[in-house]
């Protein structure tokens, strides 16, 4: 499966499958979500993920993929139907990495519409970087593996309550991600308050980064603010810590992902100098609620 996503990769330009579900895939867990395949001829043509939803009333997010191969056959609609009737009546909102104008087009002709959207942006790290600035009492350390994880999901809970994603994760989505080649903690910080965190900011590094030309690229994967430390600056100043950091790695560029519809996010990040790059969209609605 994760070579059918590597052929979607290099014929779109963009990475057809969201992390969770490609260490869904290598590492299993997620009681509930479910992995559809599509074989035609001997060969796995397409491949479809639908999310764990613990609230009966809640919709449950997916994404699929169809080998380049075996593209405008209907098979992006065959798979989109087979996810529908999957979700057992409730509603389905699909994730479309890269906003490509044929995902666009199999929305409409599903009669899914658009409802959501994350931005990616980016900025070198080659421009000048402004001295983090901690508010008085703020110390800074990194992860200590084994030993921070209950800490860090409960605050992380806290900093992304009202989030549809992040703010679910659990010790298994931490240790997940701590098996994974790219994680060092030497890039993951902690500020703290009188030895309790307050914030974080968990840097990534990618071997080889997002569109054409393919060089290592950093990532701001994950920041957090305590809601008590909210207005003080933490956010910036951990946000300039993590950059400072991937810059002295010797990497040239910096990414981050950050939803459309936080204003106050894109600002703070604008203002750091990041631009926007790419788009992926959530399509959700629409009259495929069985299949036809």
């Amino acid at each position: 499966m994760l070579r059918l996503a590597a052929a979607a990769a290099a014929q779109d330009g963009v990475g057809p499958l969201s992390e969770q579900t490609v260490l869904h895939v290598r590492h299993g867990g997620d009681p509930g979500a479910r992995n559809l395949l599509l074989w035609r001829g001997g060969d796995l043509a397409g491949f479809a993920h639908l999310d764990v939803a613990t609230d009966p009333a809640e919709a449950r997010s997916g994404e699929l993929v169809v080998h380049p191969a075996h593209r405008r056959q209907g098979l992006g609609r065959m798979l989109v139907r087979a996810v529908t009737a999957e979700a057992g009546g409730r509603p389905v909102r699909l994730w479309a990495h890269g906003d490509l104008p044929a995902a666009a087009a199999l929305a409409a002709g599903t009669g899914l519409t658009r409802t959501r959207a994350l931005w990616r942006m980016s900025r070198s790290l080659r421009e000048p970087l402004a001295e983090p600035r901690l508010a008085p009492g703020i110390s800074v350390r990194t992860f200590i593996p084994g030993q921070d994880e209950p800490e860090w999901v409960a605050l992380n809970g806290r900093a992304f309550a009202a989030h549809p994603e992040q703010g679910r994760w659990t010790i298994q989505d931490i240790d997940g991600r701590e098996r994974e080649p790219w994680f060092d903690p030497a890039g993951f910080f902690l500020a703290e308050r009188d030895g309790r965190m307050a914030g974080f900011h968990w840097t990534k590094i990618h071997p080889v980064g997002p569109g054409p030309g393919g060089g290592p690229v950093g990532e701001v994967y994950v920041i957090g603010v305590d809601p008590a430390e909210q207005g003080s600056g933490l956010g910036r100043a951990l946000t300039l810590v993590g950059l400072r950091y991937l810059r002295d790695r010797g990497l040239p560029e910096v990414m981050l992902y950050v939803e459309e519809s936080n204003p106050a996010a894109i600002r703070l990040y604008e203002s750091l100098g990041f631009s926007r790059a790419g788009t992926d969209v959530m399509y959700g609605g629409g009259g495929l609620t069985r299949p036809t």
